[in-house]
This record gives C-alpha cells, structure tokens and sequence, in this order.
C-alpha cells in the first residue's frame, strides 16, 4: 500500500452581517497585546540572566533553545561574502531591485532640522539627528525572511545611523539562513550575529561583554521576542510589539473571487493565528469567496495552517453599504488593508486606520512584502490606531534648540517668573529674576 493521503478540513469562513452580528464579530476577531503568563515568566528570566550574567547566560540559552554551543557569536565576514556568491544571480538580482526601491521610499520620509528668527533677538529651532547604534531583528527559525533584512536596513541607513547591527536565530550546527546573510550583504550590513530569541534581544538591550548597547530594537520576531521587546522598552527604544499578521479585504460587486481568496490565505499562512477578514456590501460574492476558501485551501501547501487561521480568526462581514464597510475596517485597524473596489480612491478618505492600503485589485499585498517599497514592518493587533509602519523617523530623535536673547529676557522675564510662582517652584522664577537684577 502507499502512503495514505493527508486530509485538510475544509477552510471555515463565517459570514457575518453587520451590524446585526457586531457582537459576534467583535468576539471573532478580538485580538489584543497579551502575553501568557509562562511567556511572561520565561522571558523575565532570560532578561534577568542576560543582565546579570552577560555572554555566558547568551551562550548557554542559544544552546537550550537551537541546540548548538557557539563558539563565536558573529558571523564572520567570509561567510557572508560565500552566501551571497553562492546565491542564484536572479534571486541576488531581485534583492537588489527591491532594496533599490524600498530605500528610494524611504530618502522620502528625510526630516530636517529646521531654526527660526523670533523678535528680540530670539532663535529657535529643532535639530534631527539619527541614532547612533540600531539592532536589527530578523526572524530565521522555521522559516528565513531576507525581506525582513531590507525592510529593517533601509531606513536605519537612509536615516545616518552610525553603526547598524543584525541578528538572526542560527540551526542546530551554528548555520544562519544563506538566503538572510545574502540580503545582508545587498543592503551593506557587516555587523551580523548568530541569535535569537528573547536572549538576543536582552542582549543588545543592556549589551555585554562581547554585544554592544544598542539605542534602537526593531523587527518582528515570535512571541518570546515581541515581549522581551516590550519589556526592555526604557532601555532602548523599539519599533513596535509585533503580533500575528492580518489582512482586511474591502471588496465590491465587480471583485474576483479568486484574487480575494488567495490575498486572504496569504496572510492566514504565515501563522495559525493569523487573521483574514472580507468585507463586502455583496452577499453574491461573499458566497462565492466563502465557498472557493473551502474548495482551495487543501490544494496549499500550508493548507492546514490556513485552514486553522481562517477558522479561528477570520471571517466575511457583509454590510449594507461601502460607507459601512469603511466603518467596519477601521474597527479593526488592520496591519494590511486591501481594496478590491472599482474606484479605491473614493473611498481612502472614508478609512482612517491601517498600517498600509493597497489599492486596487493589481496591488495585492504580496507586492507590498517584497517589493513596491513602503515598509512591511506594520502595526498589529489594531495598534495601527495610533502606531504607524517601520520608518526613517523611527531611527532618529529631534532636539530642541533655544537661543534667548538679554532683551527679550528683560522683557518677558518677569510673566515667566510669575508663571513659575503659580507652580509654586521658587527656584524657577528666581532663575528668571536673578538675571532680571543684573539687566
């Protein structure tokens, strides 16, 4: 006999109508920024060792966690420079065209520092300066994503930062990804270390012996990594706290069901938890969505984790108009949200919350993960209701600058001090009034 076939449960896609089902889809897709408590636990104490006990703590966790004892945490030069010249010249051809178009992106997003004359003798201004060390995340553990190396490069680069670190989680004989350290070598980065983890960032973090201190965190990672994120957020500054991936479709009569399905398994097969929503003012073409989601999803290679994703964390939401459907999407505040409609850019100004719109049926979400050249580092878990994606601004900081003149002290000195008075801080209005004695 040979082998029996593997069976995959059809992809389960509740219709919802809105807004008689609110409640159930508010219970559906609710997606929130928690941690499990053994989450919790395990990663303070990673952060806790990694603080107190430097290298020996990092070398002992990466060999609990990939099952090798490093010898050297970095990844030498040579081998690098041998990914990326073993690497198939197209794949090396498209790295390069990607990056080329994500930095060119990025050279947009350029703040400038900016001064200004007031009366009296007064300038003021705001100075933009970059970060000088950044850590980049990539994730490298049951799958590698190169993408993530230019996303996170660009923008540290484009924004000056002086010294620019890489970290990915390595295999069980030391290895990292051949295809992470061939998009190191495309977007210039030297500096690259062989961990992941919690222990990784911990390390960066509070730096150690042998790991600088770094200023900035940022890249996606799994569930260890988000919190270690978030809890040596203080320490360091962060991009954001990455959850599952997500998209919202927003379609009309006219859309085709095929493109919104296979949109839908794109995101649902990153991660059981992944989320893929369709919201559609049709009830035709949300049955027509719903049944070739049952039909398809077995004939994927990660059927079964579209299958779960979509069962536990997707749905289709039906409205009564596409003024609804807006309203619906921004309930959600998606990571990713899609615009299968005739005319999309009728209706952006009706949508106020995503990490990124695509739009138009020929700009699915795939294009935005690789190639077109806004950030895929996006928030999550509805976060993109007040944080935005990955960004220049991201890697640099602005000071303000003010230069007060004698005559404008003489004159606005006193109002000054009298504020402070009704602060009650003395020493505040006497800092004022010590120079007003000497005009």
């Amino acid at each position: 006999m040979g082998p029996s076939l593997k069976i995959i449960e059809p992809a389960v896609l509740t219709i919802y109508n809105f807004p008689q089902d609110e409640k159930a889809l508010k219970k559906q897709l609710n997606r929130t920024v928690s941690f499990d408590p053994d989450v919790q636990k395990t990663v303070d104490e990673i952060l806790q060792r990694v603080r107190t006990e430097g290298d020996e703590a990092i070398l002992d966790y990466t060999e609990r966690f990939q099952g090798v004892r490093l010898e050297s945490m970095m990844v030498p030069q040579e081998e690098i420079d041998a990914a990326y010249a073993e690497s198939d010249p197209e794949f090396i051809a498209i790295l390069e065209e990607a990056y080329a178009n994500i930095t060119a992106f990025h050279r947009n997003e350029v703040d400038r520092s900016f001064f200004y004359e007031q009366k009296g003798g007064v300038i003021l201004g705001q100075r933009v300066t970059s970060m000088e060390k950044a850590l980049l995340y990539v994730p490298g553990g049951k799958a590698a994503y190169p993408s993530s190396v230019l996303m996170n490069a660009a923008p540290a680069q484009v924004a000056g930062v002086d010294e620019i670190y890489m970290t990915t989680p390595c295999d069980a004989e030391g290895k990292v990804n051949p295809h992470i350290l061939a998009a190191a070598k495309v977007a210039g980065i030297t500096s690259v270390y062989r961990l992941g983890g919690a222990q990784a960032v911990a390390a960066f973090a509070y730096g150690t012996a042998s790991i600088p201190k770094v200023d900035i965190v940022t890249g996606p990672g799994n569930k260890y990594v988000a919190l270690a994120k978030k809890q040596v957020f203080g320490h360091v500054s962060i991009d954001s706290i990455a959850g599952p991936s997500e998209v919202v479709v927003i379609a009309d009569e006219k859309a085709d069901p095929e493109f919104i399905v296979m949109d839908m398994f794109a995101q649902a097969e990153h991660d059981p938890d992944a989320s893929a929503v369709l919201i559609i003012p049709s009830s035709a073409v949300a049955k027509a969505v719903q049944e070739a989601a049952a039909r398809l999803a077995s004939m994927m290679l990660r059927g079964e984790v579209i299958t779960k994703a979509l069962t536990d964390n997707g749905g289709i939401v039906v409205t009564n108009s596409m003024q609804e459907a807006c309203k619906v999407s921004d309930m959600i505040a998606p990571e990713h949200l899609e615009l299968h409609v005739e005319n999309p850019w009728e209706i952006l100004p009706d949508l106020r919350h995503a990490g990124a719109i695509f739009m138009g049926p020929w700009s699915c979400e795939t294009v935005g993960d690789y190639f077109a050249g806004p950030n895929h580092t996006l928030p999550t878990n509805g976060t993109a209701r007040f944080f935005s994606p990955l960004s220049v601004r991201d890697f640099v900081k602005h000071t303000s600058i003010i230069a007060w003149s004698k005559d404008e002290l003489g004159r606005a000195g006193e109002k000054i001090a009298r504020f402070a008075d009704h602060e009650g801080l003395q020493a505040h209005a006497e800092a004022v009034r010590v120079r007003l004695k000497k005009l």
